[in-house]
């Protein structure tokens, strides 16, 4: 972002927070019809993306915007003023039926260009060279052989499905809808929270209770970042706030920093995985399922709760092999400093309330938003003044205006996929592929969100994935008893963990940043440590008991099964239980937690049994060799044949040719 003259600045900065205030006030109080606020919200929005962010990095003038700029700015405001000027026109005409008109043309042709333009500069190139992609692909599909065949699309069928076309997606479809109304009033309630002083509360709870135990400040950095993601919702702005202190507390006492990256860039990543604000991913869920927002929170719940669990598992067992201590107390903040905070939790309280009584998104986001106001007006330290409150409505504009348009480009990228029939050819593929098998359909598509993941966002990312993979899903799995949520929490996962995943990780790069480390190898430490975003994403699908389903004992059996599954993977990668271990065992715990965590073609006790008896077994082990080394050998049997019972304990042990390939249970 440009370092712009303070008038400049003020002025932009005034201008997206009034038009921030605007929105707050639409979701206590009603919003416009869906064209008029849909044409509105990029209308304010896109234009100063031109003004903040420069065409290059070293090129462009880095402390004012060029004429070209300008221009540009003007033009990419223009066919968003037409359609607001002509909203009831555009909702009373036919589409594809009515004329497109020659000035229709040239407007969608300039909203195309300045969309792209405006997603290279302030939101990511790959995801720009994506909408381009699909667009090209409308003009010379007919062109193309097999699956990738499509009818021959005239140039104004092309503009008209991209940008007037609200009904079905495009620049004003639904997707921009759900933007421009709640996620824009939960971003408001995140940027309030953040000028209340909740971070602090945040980063000081979070040292308060990890800081004093082995590897402390990458505890706090699990802890806190965990909290951050349920304000902002964004990885990179995570690794951003919280990763400047802890990663270089990290290294200084003893991580490497692609470790401290890793550990940081995974924390980080999980925040928009983290009830009750999930990120604007979690919203676009719920407007494509028409599922209340409050159910998909409590599904999830287990499952953020497993992510971060894993996280602190492993970061503690790579704390112990390396010997580093705990903060030291000067730098661990007293109860008491927590506590003169904790009035700033109440309007969480209130929003998670207000979600479960089934109010609407936006209500239930402005409540707590004026809540927050109000709470933190209680102490001193909080109080939030005019500048406060002018700077948080700041920040929610600076938020919104690069998700405007990378949610628009999603829309675009949907419609063509729908016009051209990709949904259906591409899943077609996934599904031939396939070969009628759930299990690899599943890894398939897994795989394609890791790769869509690696050049466009997470909610972009997300919303093809769903696009393409939910029939699927569905179709397959209608024998397996899978549900809408379950398919599509499997989809959310994958792409929100891409962040974190090579060769391209944003949140993994950031953290490299900040470390001074290899931003690869930052990523390959990051997705080792958010390795329950793997087993959590395949487990909604094969065991809904950790989406609170099924009773209690499926519940229970069901996290149960992921945490010590977790803790034998963590372990086996660090080498470190309760004392180093050699590579023998550490290949027995990893393929005893691979066991547990994929292994759903076995019954669930065999997997849960399987797990305790390689976690107990080895603790136990180490714990007796610790004490008489002479035992070493006849443990080393018993330990063996403990590992034997539950498989022997199967009275009749299904045969590899019978079993299929990952099967619900």
């Amino acid at each position: 972002m440009r370092d712009l003259s303070p008038w400049l600045r003020h002025s932009i900065f005034g201008w997206l927070a009034f038009w921030a205030a605007v929105h707050l006030y639409w979701g206590g109080f009603g919003f416009p019809e869906p064209i008029t606020i849909r044409s509105l919200h990029l209308l304010v929005f896109t234009p100063p993306l031109f003004l903040l962010y420069p065409a290059f990095a070293k090129r462009s003038p880095q402390h004012r915007p060029s004429v070209i700029d300008w221009i540009w700015a003007a033009a990419s405001a223009a066919p968003h003023l037409w359609v607001f000027i002509h909203a009831d026109a555009v909702n009373d005409r036919m589409e594809y039926v009515d004329p497109f008109t020659p000035l229709m043309m040239g407007l969608a042709i300039l909203c195309m260009v300045t969309m792209l333009e405006a997603i290279r500069r302030a939101v990511e190139p790959g995801l720009a060279w994506m909408t381009l992609g699909c667009l090209l692909y409308m003009f010379v599909g007919h062109h193309l052989p097999g699956v990738l065949n499509t009818r021959v699309f005239t140039t104004s069928e092309i503009m008209e499905a991209a940008w007037l076309v609200p009904t079905a997606g495009g620049v004003y479809g639904p997707l921009t809808g759900i933007v421009a109304t709640t996620i824009a009033v939960f971003i408001l309630f995140g940027s309030f929270m953040q000028g209340s002083g909740t971070g602090r509360l945040f980063a000081n709870f979070g040292a308060a209770i990890a800081g004093r135990y082995t590897g402390g400040p990458a505890k706090v950095a699990v802890v806190s970042s965990g909290l951050f993601g349920t304000m902002s919702g964004s990885s990179v702005s995570n690794v951003i706030t919280t990763g400047a202190m802890t990663i270089p507390l990290m290294i200084r006492i003893g991580y490497r920093p692609v470790v401290a990256a890793g550990i940081e860039s995974a924390a980080s990543v999980g925040g928009a995985l983290m009830p009750p604000v999930m990120g604007a991913a979690a919203f676009v869920m719920a407007e494509i399922t028409n599922i209340p927002y409050g159910d998909i929170l409590v599904a999830a719940a287990i499952g953020a709760v497993l992510y971060y669990f894993a996280i602190l598992a492993a970061v503690h067992f790579e704390a112990k092999k390396l010997g580093i201590q705990p903060m030291e107390l000067k730098d661990i903040p007293a109860w008491r400093e927590v506590l003169a905070d904790i009035h700033l939790i109440l309007p969480i309280g209130l929003l998670v309330y207000l979600m479960n009584e089934r109010w609407s998104g936006n209500y239930a986001a402005f409540c707590a938003t004026l809540a927050m106001v109000a709470v933190s007006l209680l102490r001193a330290r909080t109080r939030m003044g005019w500048r406060a409150v002018l700077e948080s409505l700041t920040n929610a504009g600076l938020t919104m205006a690069p998700l405007a348009v990378a949610i628009a480009a999603s829309g675009v990228v949907v419609s063509v996929l729908t016009a051209t029939g990709m949904v259906v050819a591409f899943g077609g593929i996934i599904k031939e592929l396939a070969g009628g098998s759930f299990g690899l359909l599943a890894v398939l598509l897994c795989l394609t969100v890791l790769v869509l993941g690696l050049g466009i966002p997470t909610t972009p990312s997300y919303i093809i994935a769903a696009a393409i993979g939910a029939p699927q899903l569905l179709e397959l799995g209608r024998s397996l008893n899978i549900d809408m949520l379950q398919a599509h929490l499997f989809l959310f996962y994958f792409a929100v963990i891409a962040d974190a995943t090579p060769p391209v990780a944003a949140s993994a790069f950031a953290a490299a940043a900040i470390a001074k480390a290899s931003p690869t190898m930052a990523s390959v430490h990051a997705s080792r440590f958010g390795i329950a975003g793997f087993t959590v994403g395949f487990a909604f699908l094969y065991d809904p008991g950790i989406m609170m389903r099924g009773g209690i004992v499926a519940i229970v059996t069901a996290t149960s099964i992921q945490v010590l599954a977790l803790l034998l993977i963590t372990s086996a990668y660090a080498g470190y239980l309760l004392r180093p271990m050699g590579g023998v065992l550490r290949l027995i715990l990893g393929l005893a937690g691979l066991f547990a965590a994929f292994g759903h073609f076995a019954p669930d006790t065999l997997r849960l049994a399987a797990a305790a008896v390689a976690l107990g077994g080895t603790a136990l082990l180490q714990l007796l060799l610790a004490r008489n080394k002479s035992m070493m050998w006849p443990i080393a049997v018993l330990f063996g044949l403990l590992l034997a019972v539950p498989a022997i304990a199967q009275d009749t042990p299904p045969t590899p040719a019978s079993l299929p390939l990952l099967p619900i249970r």
